[in-house]
């Protein structure tokens, strides 16, 4: 006799949706190197590649806080509790 378990398959919401976006974002951007590679323009003196990447330093520290807090509050609704 099969035990049933009370879990749910994976699906997929526009939330996941935008997780998944946020997530996979600074991983293109820095992937597709053709599109930083040059010096100009430069910033404050530092070379367009540089500043680029530095950017996304924090750009991906932002989207992965966002992404965490979407799925902190995803897995609430599923679980149908409020508690913070």
């Amino acid at each position: 006799m099969p035990e049933e378990t009370d879990t749910r398959p994976p699906t997929v919401t526009p939330v996941r949706v935008v997780i998944a976006l946020c997530l996979i974002a600074p991983f293109v951007a820095m992937l597709w190197v053709s599109s930083y590679a040059k010096v100009d323009p430069a910033f404050i003196g530092i070379p367009f590649f540089y500043w680029y990447q530095m950017l996304w330093v924090l750009l991906s520290t932002a989207l992965t806080m966002v992404a965490y807090k979407l799925w902190q509050r995803d897995q609430r609704s599923r679980k149908g509790g409020a508690s913070a």
